[in-house]
């Protein structure tokens, strides 16, 4: 695709975190982006309030009871067309007026836009870290197949997406992902179990959504991100290594096979990744804040503790079993992190559910689109018949 600027940009989830941080961007860059099509679940509210401003050609709401809410709002901007529904959103997502797509989605939700947009030979800016989770070999497949660029969004893939610039010859001994710990890092299992909905949403370095945040706090987020490298960066399981950074400032690391290592730092702000990948391959001058020692005379590092947090290591173990089982993972933690927002389930307990059904649901090696799909609606009912025991 054009590396030129205007570049077109269509945003799916602009109404969240990362898509309102998107759209600071291109207020941020004028001139350089214009938006093409926006979408959100269900805040139909703020969707109307973006496209009143960026007026682009399509706006979709996920949350098909809020169309005519939408529609009514935006009935004196006709250049606009307004949709709802998920076929809808896929088909956004694959039209030919945007060079590139910002899959700022939560959740396994993203994969088929994802996949719709790839197939339409757009470049993806991927914030949604659960589309490789899912389905890993079958996007990475799609990619070459249809020669785009994957992009990544998330702050550790960023940076090791910049430190392998200029590297493409040299191989890589091993990826460091950095982790803050979250809020609850040093705590036992004993304290664990008493963590309240109010105290995992706290995130001590970064501001998120809920469903993010909770990942954060249970290191399930780690576990998908590791999980998104393999896939990313074309990784073994032994060559990604996770370790512990309270001050979130290395966002992550490479070593090459000489030992060297390099890393990317800054201050824990998403929209210098997410202007990294919408301004690609070019760096573009921003007002940003500014990293500076001074202000962190210390940076300190430890190992993850996997016992603990067992989200981690359910992970791990589901990358190496691969085959749909990190569909399993997401999906049992998707419907297990919904219940503990609801203050239907305790904080260990999100754990006992992924497990439980990555025991039980059907094994496939080599799933198709298809088989990903029943996978994560089996997942789904695995996992409400755990919660309804617990």
């Amino acid at each position: 695709m054009p590396s030129e600027f205007p570049k077109r940009v269509t945003l799916l989830g602009s109404t969240g975190s990362i898509g309102t941080q998107a759209l600071d961007v291109v207020r941020s860059q004028p001139g350089r982006f214009t938006v093409t099509a926006l979408s959100a679940q269900s805040n139909a509210a703020l969707l109307v309030q973006q496209a009143r401003e960026f007026r682009p050609a399509a706006v979709v709401i996920g949350d098909e009871a809020k169309y005519e809410t939408v529609k009514a709002a935006l009935a004196g901007q006709p250049e606009t067309e307004v949709l709802a529904g998920a076929a809808a959103l896929a088909d956004v997502a694959g039209r030919p007026d945007s060079d590139i797509v910002l899959t700022a989605m939560v959740g396994y939700a993203g994969l088929l836009p994802t996949v719709r947009a790839i197939r339409a030979g757009k470049d993806i800016a991927l914030a949604n870290k659960e589309t490789l989770v899912v389905a890993g070999q079958l996007i990475t497949d799609l990619v070459r197949q249809h020669n785009v660029r994957l992009l990544p969004v998330d702050s550790e893939h960023s940076a090791i997406f910049q430190c392998l610039v200029g590297e493409e010859q040299n191989p890589i001994e091993k990826i460091v992902l950095t982790a803050s710990g979250g809020p609850f890092r040093g705590r036992s299992r004993a304290q664990l179990a008493e963590v309240t909905k109010a105290q995992a949403l706290k995130h001590p370095n970064w501001d998120m959504g809920a469903k993010i945040t909770i990942d954060s706090a249970s290191l399930m987020n780690k576990g998908l991100e590791v999980i998104e490298a393999k896939w990313l960066f074309g990784l073994r399981d032994n060559q990604i290594d996770v370790v512990v950074h309270p001050q979130s400032i290395i966002h992550s690391l490479v070593q090459f096979e000489d030992g060297s290592l390099k890393a990317q730092l800054g201050l824990p702000d998403m929209k210098l990744p997410i202007q990294y990948a919408l301004g690609y391959p070019q760096r573009l001058s921003n007002t940003f804040p500014r990293f500076s020692f001074l202000d962190y005379p210390q940076l300190t590092f430890e190992q993850p503790d996997l016992s603990t947090f067992r989200n981690l290591a359910l992970a791990f173990e589901a990358m190496s079993q691969s085959g749909n089982a990190p569909c399993v993972l997401n999906a049992a933690n998707e419907v297990a992190v919904a219940a503990f927002l609801r203050d239907e389930v305790g904080f260990l307990q999100m754990s006992e559910v992924v497990e439980e059904c990555l025991s039980r649901v059907s094994y496939l090696a080599n799933p198709s689109l298809d088989d990903y799909v029943l996978t994560d609606k089996e997942t789904r009912r695995v996992a409400q018949e755990r919660l309804a025991r617990l």
